[in-house]
């Protein structure tokens, strides 16, 4: 799927929108650094450059909206500053539009992050987080450039939609020495409730969510090490811990939508260590291995509902690429034989089973 010709790196982030029609990365290399859209609704994804007569800085932050612009998220001396980018036509050629949308302060010790696309593809929140307290403002979709929208107690960190309404955010957040995951209602006064409590003394951490299914993959030290888990929202049924997931370095990156009811069907992608891909189901008692791509864009990919996972890529022949590729099928179920015995024999060990944890209960969809 060769479209464009622009050289292209594969260390920056490449982000995805809420819709899965557009993406955006720093392209470049150096301090020759510019912003770049890619189309992927289409037969073929192209890319499109966003140069401004100032190159970016490799720290800054892209996000594509739905419609088409990209938001960018620079630190500009003591501010931190956004503007949405798009392109223009122009007599000497296509050129970049920018429309500045505003900032907020830079204090020493506050990082200052994208949440990811947020669901209705065109509003955008920043975390603005401290060692004491943690500010969520929005800063693209509101009428008054960055708005506050929460304060919330604690150092956060991670961000996971919750919803398709955009209604409720789910933050990783730090406080008395321990970190859980907690739910921000953005419709209700930015009002926070317990999402995850394993154990007291846990880190709870939520990673990925569908919110089709249901599906939530978890990241928790309950089990005596940092190990993958995944749970249900809203349901009162323990986290598991499959074993075929006790490497706790693997990352998940795209979870299969569309699932309505059925959590234990969806398919989940995961960055393995090796720069590997694993392929997985809650149902599945193994991790299906696939080699990446040779270009892959940032751990970056996308689910399709029938279970097709897109993956980005760029290389010097194919500098704008996607490869898709089929969710395995789940293998049967072994058939059980029973067979005579002559003498009595210890009992068999019991199967596998979740560690029986407690946990908050969570929130309905």
């Amino acid at each position: 799927m060769t479209v464009c010709a622009i050289e292209m790196t594969t260390t920056a982030p490449f982000t995805i929108s809420a819709d899965g029609s557009y993406a955006a990365r720093l392209a470049g290399e150096g301090e020759a650094r510019y912003a770049e859209r890619w189309t992927l609704a289409g037969p073929e994804p192209y890319a499109v450059p966003l140069p401004l007569a100032q190159p970016e800085e490799a720290d800054s932050e892209l996000l594509p909206l739905t419609d088409g612009r990209v938001l960018i998220h620079r630190r500009v001396a003591d501010r931190h500053a956004f503007a949405l980018l798009y392109p223009t036509g122009a007599a000497a050629g296509p050129r970049t539009g920018e429309l500045q949308l505003g900032g907020v302060d830079a204090q020493e010790g506050v990082r200052v992050f994208l949440l990811p696309p947020a669901p209705d593809g065109i509003g955008a929140f920043a975390v603005a987080a401290s060692d004491t307290v943690t500010t969520l403002w929005q800063v693209a979709g509101s009428a008054f450039g960055p708005q506050r929208v929460a304060r919330i107690p604690g150092r956060c960190s991670g961000g996971v939609w919750l919803d398709r309404t955009g209604r409720l955010l789910a933050l990783d957040r730090e406080l008395e020495g321990t970190a859980k995951a907690v739910t921000v209602d953005l419709g209700g006064d930015g009002r926070v409730t317990p999402l995850l409590q394993i154990t007291e003394d846990s880190d709870d951490r939520l990673l990925l969510a569908d919110p089709d299914s249901g599906l939530l993959l978890i990241r928790s030290d309950a089990p005596g090490e940092p190990r993958l888990g995944w749970g249900v929202l809203g349901s009162s049924r323990p986290v598991r811990f499959p074993e075929c997931l006790r490497r706790g370095d693997a990352v998940p990156f795209a979870v299969q939508p569309g699932q309505a009811l059925m959590p234990e069907t969806c398919g989940v992608a995961l960055r393995l260590p090796e720069g590997d891909i694993g392929l997985w189901r809650p149902a599945d008692r193994h991790v299906f291995r696939m080699t990446a791509p040779a270009g892959w864009l940032g751990g970056a990919g996308l689910f399709s509902p029938q279970g097709r996972l897109h993956l980005p890529y760029a290389t010097p022949e194919v500098p704008c690429g996607i490869l898709g590729t089929a969710l395995p099928a789940s293998p049967p179920p072994p058939v059980r034989v029973d067979v005579p015995v002559r003498s009595a024999a210890p009992p068999a060990p019991p199967s596998a089973r979740p560690i029986p944890l407690q946990q908050a209960p969570l929130p309905g969809r």
